[in-house]
């Protein structure tokens, strides 16, 4: 009957006598029953639902009992009154005189609706309270994406490409990782203080790391550290008095393009003095070139960069022999011409040229092997030609001279050049040149290094001269046209 109640009676009672909850339900029942009429009768209503449970509560003192009576109603408003109305008949209940007056009808609706407006109210003002404006949403999805994206390395805040990538930047806390992130650098992981952790003391052992620092003196501190601790390629720094985490997206960016090499930072005694000298008298780290990706977001070229030499390094003359070739006349190993014919000279001219090597040999009998193997001995286009022409697997270690300091299987080339004792200037190796190679021979200063092939290179020193087998021959005779 909950479900369907319109209407609550409710009714005061009085007895001269003491009666029980039973004596006033019956005398309700009996004296009512017939009054209203089949419709309206009061059993009937309960059995058809119209009319719920009454309810009684009664109290006996001195003599006397006091009692309220709660009758729910589903009838119609003017059905209730009568009903109501017809309770105020009943004169003796028991055998005691008794008097019933209706004290009011409540409309059980306007109790709900006030409650329904109550809670309405409160949810309103929860639901005002909690709305965004449009930026705020933006806000809070991109920053929720920003927290998703980072991880942790050996515990550290870092972003989701520090354990696989090539390249990684060390900043100072959380905060700077998590902008970073938001410009789409995900290589950074943080040092959470001036103590370095031996975990990215130890991982900038092993990949090419780049230092991003604070524009101030908590920055110059962790540089320091990281400076005896690990090892740096290369630093960049926010500008004075600034953090990381304050930089836009496009002072962040214009920090990391604009970093320097480590050396240099440490003859300027200041990172902020090194990345300033842009007059010449500090050289920036390389720029990466047109057709690799410039986004940070990547640390990976989008095309093959093309391999290039290095400015700094001379060409090296690697095609014959630097003294001038001797004519056939001077050639005391040659013997006399019986006759002096301009066939006769044209023939030895012809012969010398064939083997330009074996003139001024005191035999003068090598044959066209003995020139290959001087060849092989003395220039780099014959290590090049004998290592990656025959396709050996192998990487040759030269001097200065071209002399073969060692010769070890190509993919041992890492650790010959990195436990090497003595420093090669020249590497040829039947292989793909891998970034890996190409840090470890910049760091053992190693001049030139001639591949098969190259990889995509993240980094690309300067200070090492990079070029395929393919590019020899031209690289070659470019440099003997300057």
């Amino acid at each position: 009957m909950e479900d369907t109640d319109k209407y609550l009676i409710h009714a005061d009672v009085t007895a001269e006598g003491v009666v029980e909850r039973n004596d006033v339900v019956g005398a309700i029942f009996g004296q009512t029953e017939g009054l209203l009429g089949d419709d309206l009768d009061l059993r009937g209503l309960q059995q058809s639902s119209k009319v719920g449970r009454i309810d009684v509560s009664i109290n006996s003192q001195n003599g006397q009992s006091f009692g309220r009576i709660t009758i729910a109603s589903g009838l119609d408003k003017v059905e209730t009154a009568i009903l109501g109305a017809s309770l105020e008949t009943i004169e003796r209940i028991g055998p005691c005189r008794s008097t019933v007056s209706v004290e009011r009808i409540e409309d059980v609706r306007a109790a709900k609706r006030r409650t329904v407006v109550e809670r309405a109210k409160s949810l309103l003002g929860a639901f005002e309270e909690s709305t965004m404006s449009s930026a705020e949403i933006i806000d809070a999805v991109r920053e929720s994406a920003r927290t998703g994206d980072i991880t942790t390395y050996e515990g550290l805040p870092a972003g989701p490409r520090v354990a696989e990538g090539d390249a990684v930047i060390v900043v100072e806390g959380r905060a700077d990782v998590l902008t970073l992130l938001g410009y789409g650098v995900k290589n950074a992981v943080a040092v959470e203080g001036t103590n370095v952790p031996d975990a990215v003391a130890e991982l900038t052992g092993h990949r090419t790391t780049t230092a991003f620092l604070d524009g101030d003196r908590g920055g110059d501190l962790i540089l320091k550290e990281l400076t005896q601790v690990g090892d740096i390629d290369y630093v960049a720094v926010a500008p004075a008095g600034k953090s990381v985490e304050d930089l836009s997206r496009e002072e962040a960016l214009s920090a990391l393009r604009e970093k320097v090499a480590h050396d240099l930072v440490v003859e300027a005694g200041n990172a902020r003095e090194a990345v300033a000298a842009t007059d010449g008298s500090a050289r920036p780290a390389p720029p990466m070139p047109e057709h690799e990706s410039t986004n940070p977001a990547t640390d990976e070229p989008t095309a093959e960069p093309a391999p290039r030499a290095g400015p700094t390094e001379p060409s090296t003359p690697d095609l014959g022999p630097t003294e001038p070739t001797p004519t056939a006349e001077a050639d005391v190993s040659e013997p006399e011409p019986t006759a002096g014919t301009a066939a006769d000279v044209g023939t030895a001219t012809e012969a010398d040229q064939d083997s330009v090597e074996g003139v001024g040999n005191e035999d003068g009998a090598e044959d066209g092997s003995a020139a290959d193997e001087a060849d092989e001995a003395t220039t780099l286009g014959g290590h090049v030609e004998h290592v990656i022409g025959d396709g050996m697997e192998v990487a040759r270690l030269l001097d200065g001279e071209f002399a073969v300091l060692a010769e070890v299987e190509a993919s041992e080339t890492f650790d010959a050049l990195a436990e090497g004792s003595a420093v090669p200037a020249t590497v040829v190796l039947d292989g793909e040149l891998t970034q890996r190679v190409l840090d470890v021979a910049a760091q053992r200063g190693v001049g030139q290094v001639v591949a098969r092939t190259t990889g995509e290179f993240v980094k690309q020193p300067t200070d090492v001269r990079i070029r395929t087998a393919g590019q020899l021959p031209e690289a070659s005779s470019d440099t003997e046209s300057d």
